[in-house]
């Protein structure tokens, strides 16, 4: 995968990549909730995370990242979805048919508080 070409992409890439892998077993956020503490959009974390390299996607704990309403998302690959729902009731959790997590609350990863951070300004220590 080629790399960013600006600071601030190589930067919440860096970021993303970091707190995906603070995630505990059991647990799950969404990509809205690490956006929100990044101060970036979501759509930046899904984009970081659908362009995760082979070794990244085999240590990382992707699987545990869902949609903002605790669902697998319906836009992934049917492998892929396969793959996340196996690894997420692997680790204790339920999906159901339509690959809506159960008991949300109960696994719900609580990331932090947003960040005022400027992803393009090295000295913002994002």
């Amino acid at each position: 995968m080629p790399k960013p070409k600006s600071i601030a992409g190589t930067r919440i890439r860096a970021e993303v990549i970091r707190l995906v892998g603070l995630i505990p077993a059991g647990k799950f956020t969404t990509y809205g909730s690490l956006a929100v503490h990044m101060n970036v959009a979501a759509l930046h974390v899904a984009s970081v995370m659908s362009r995760l390299t082979p070794e990244e996607s085999q240590r990382l704990p992707w699987h545990r990242v869902l949609s903002a309403d605790a669902r697998i998302s319906p836009n992934m690959e049917a492998s892929l979805a396969a793959t996340q729902r196996q690894r997420l009731e692997g680790e204790g959790m339920r999906v159901d048919a339509q690959g809506y997590l159960q008991d949300s609350d109960a696994h719900f990863h609580v990331v932090g508080l947003r960040r005022n951070i400027r992803w393009s300004d090295p000295a913002s220590g994002g």
